[in-house]
């Protein structure tokens, strides 16, 4: 489990998170949802400790990540997966190479240890067959799947998706989603997995933290989503999901006329 409490973090004298306090449970998908702007991201990264809060704590497994040493940060990275929004793959590496890469960098594995993890990975994702291409061969939704067997190569305790579904058809979007918690379960990891989507809320939101002008406005799961009393939540939920609906039916059915 994560947990973290009493987050506060300013930019140029800007307050971005007031005062933060969530926990982000070992085998479900965490979810941080919010409008652009309201400090979700920020959040993420002071979590992987790309930016450090002024105040509060951040707890992995009891934990104070605030509190570590660089030697033992550098040791709680090797416990972390990441699926970056873009994917973030290297180019010029084969979607092999690309998911031995974590595998290289961090453990001391032997050529044919590596090799086996990584195809192993790879078979998890569904893309047995796809390790000699290279990222620009293969379709956005494929990329993602790399991304995803990249991130759990070292069989993470913990992963952090940023915008998992940005850029893809809905179709594949419920593809990811439902791949990202089957692995949560399978592997018993805390995943949390920053979005705007309320298909992916809708889908697979098992705890949801609702971040609202640098506030925690609201904690629950997928079920309890739709009964809520906090206006800012029902907007953003409504909002976001017509939204949805609208786009959806444009790709189906085209531009209605005017």
């Amino acid at each position: 489990m994560i947990e973290v409490k009493n987050i506060t973090k300013s930019f140029d004298g800007r307050t971005i998170l007031h005062d933060v306090s969530a926990k982000f449970y070992t085998g479900k998908t965490n979810l941080i949802i919010g409008q652009s702007g309201s400090g979700k991201t920020v959040l993420m990264k002071s979590m992987i400790g790309l930016v450090r809060p002024e105040q509060g704590e951040i707890l992995y497994d009891g934990r104070d990540l605030l509190d570590m040493t660089s030697k033992q940060v550098k040791d709680l990275r090797k416990e972390i997966g990441m699926l970056f929004q873009g994917s973030a793959l290297f180019d010029s590496e084969t979607v092999l190479g690309n998911v031995m890469f974590p595998l290289t960098m961090f453990t001391g594995m032997g050529r044919g240890e590596m090799l086996d993890r990584a195809r192993f990975c790879l078979e998890r994702v569904n893309l047995q067959g796809a390790e000699s291409k290279y990222p620009s061969e293969i379709s956005g939704g494929m990329q993602k799947r790399v991304a995803i067997a990249r991130a759990i190569a070292l069989n993470p305790k913990y992963l952090f998706c940023d915008e998992p579904n940005s850029g893809l058809d809905p179709k594949t979007s419920i593809l990811i989603d439902e791949l990202l918690h089957d692995i949560t379960h399978e592997y018993n990891i805390t995943t949390i997995i920053n979005t705007h989507d309320m298909n992916s809320v809708l889908g697979i939101g098992e705890n949801i933290v609702f971040i609202n002008k640098g506030h925690r406005e609201w904690v629950g799961d997928k079920n309890k989503i739709f009964t809520t009393s906090n206006e800012a939540l029902n907007e953003f939920v409504f909002a976001t999901r017509l939204f949805q609906e609208v786009k959806d039916y444009i790709i189906e059915h085209g531009q209605p006329n005017d």
